[in-house]
């Protein structure tokens, strides 16, 4: 395996880690933490839901270190945690629960086009950008929980095949052929319903607005995704060893990766929640 130096740092922290340093396993943590928040955010469209699942995987991260064998990318191994903990989440929980296309269009059907109110002390752009990344968000929970998972990997973040595969335990044809299918019912259903693309189509983000907050989607006092923010995905995506040749509309995909890249709230206090447990406190002896 090539070690890149940012799996080389890795790797000096897990080790200096194991070691007791408690300020290795601080760094080796908060290098990771914003990357696990942002998968988690579009895989629960949900920034509360996104915390959680960010702490449990951390959680395990942390407690299984020492089997981490170092026969892969660290990033990749911990991929593979997200992967088993979120497809084996069985509680009560929004993102377990998939929305059937024909009911997350009917919903936006039903929302009244209407003007956004003047009577919230925030600028109405910001209200329009929480709506529209609240609305798309929503739209991966048509998708299946692996479906998203698939789009997370190969789409919005622009994983090559061979490693998105491994992760997957599929074979690299197959991990296409899903990732493929995946892409076809989102886009097509924006194709039919969106109007940020399709100019035919007669939604619109400042229209349906207002809709959302009386709907309870957007909180003008707690906007989800327009703080905290770092960067945009887009920016922060490698290019793809592997290009995929099919009908993607790059229209839809630049579309999901101009969402915001966000930091997670209280990094500090999330560090000291886990190294007092006591699952991490047998696995370290943190000095």
């Amino acid at each position: 395996m090539k070690i890149d130096n940012h799996n080389k740092e890795d790797i000096f922290l897990i080790n200096q880690s194991l070691e007791g340093d408690k300020k290795a396993l601080e760094n080796l943590i908060k290098k990771h933490q914003t990357w696990i928040f942002n998968v988690a955010i579009n895989l629960t469209s949900e920034t509360t839901d996104a915390s959680d699942l960010m702490q449990e995987v951390l959680i395990k991260v942390v407690t299984n270190l020492g089997k981490f064998e170092q026969k892969s990318e660290f990033r990749t191994w911990v991929y593979r945690i997200i992967k088993n903990h979120f497809l084996n989440s069985k509680r009560s929980k929004p993102f377990n629960q998939v929305i059937s296309w024909t009911e997350f269009g009917n919903g936006l059907d039903a929302t009244k086009d209407e003007p956004v109110p003047d009577q919230y002390d925030i600028d109405k752009k910001l209200l329009v950008k929480e709506a529209k990344q609240s609305c798309m968000k929503g739209m991966l929970l048509c998708l299946t929980k692996e479906q998203r998972l698939i789009y997370v990997m190969g789409e919005l973040f622009e994983m090559p095949d061979s490693k998105a595969s491994e992760i997957l335990d599929i074979s690299k044809a197959n991990f296409r052929k899903k990732l493929s299918r995946t892409r076809k019912q989102l886009y097509n259903f924006m194709n039919e319903k969106c109007g940020l693309v399709n100019k035919d189509n007669p939604c619109r983000c400042a229209r349906k607005t207002a809709g959302f907050i009386k709907a309870g989607y957007v909180n003008p006092q707690n906007l989800q995704f327009q703080k905290n923010v770092i960067s945009k995905i887009e920016k922060l995506v490698d290019a793809k060893v592997e290009a995929f040749h099919d009908d993607v509309m790059p229209e839809y995909r630049k579309l999901f990766q101009d969402h915001h890249y966000q930091k997670p709230e209280n990094e500090l206090q999330l560090f000291e929640t886990i190294i007092s447990m006591d699952s991490v406190k047998k696995t370290f002896d943190l000095n």
